[in-house]
């Protein structure tokens, strides 16, 4: 199961700020360390509908380019600041198989009922700059309510249960306060 390098996506960060790289290479829940990091955390879901696949996305979780899939794009708010945008996709199937529990989340987060899962593995972390040219990097960057000519660090995962596939992509803001590297539970 693993999530290739391919479309820009890395497994390194050459460039990122190093304060970033932390959030950016952590393989454990990124909501648990948003929320040991801050005072309050709330998932703020922004939209969760079907969608067209990006390219980029299509043959990680396995559907054709431009097929239709689940999307839930959600925001992690910090002390009521948006510090992480994030966009997660499904094959429509896998709601009614694997993924069944996950459409009805609400406001509750996706990461805390992956990590929750024993059933659930995940593939390689990588990582890219994105830009407004990026679909996902202008709504970040939106969201964000910062200038469209700054770039945003990102990461992404692909999870699995079965043969359901669910492909995750974290964006941060600029804002997010530095972190250092911690060591990594095995």
């Amino acid at each position: 199961m693993l999530n290739r390098p391919r479309h820009g996506w890395r497994p390194v960060a050459p460039g990122a700020p190093a304060g970033l790289v932390p959030w950016l290479s952590d393989h454990d829940s990124l909501t648990a360390a948003v929320r040991a990091r801050c005072g309050s955390l709330r998932v703020e879901v922004l939209r969760q509908s079907l969608d067209r696949v990006l390219p980029d996305e299509a043959s990680l979780i396995g559907v054709r380019p431009g097929a239709r899939v689940w999307v839930r794009e959600v925001a992690l708010l910090a002390d009521g600041a948006p510090w992480v945008w994030a966009r997660s996709v499904a094959r429509v199937g896998d709601l009614r198989g694997a993924w069944r529990d996950l459409a009805g989340l609400g406001n509750r987060s996706l990461g805390a009922a992956l990590f929750a899962d024993p059933r659930v593995g995940r593939g390689n972390l990588l990582v890219r700059a994105l830009g407004r040219r990026d679909p996902r990097g202008r709504t970040a960057l939106l969201r964000f309510g910062v200038a469209p000519a700054i770039l945003l660090w990102a990461r992404r995962s692909l999870f699995c249960r079965g043969h359901g596939r669910i492909l995750v992509t974290e964006v941060f803001a600029p804002a997010i306060p530095p972190r250092k590297a911690s060591a990594r539970r095995t």
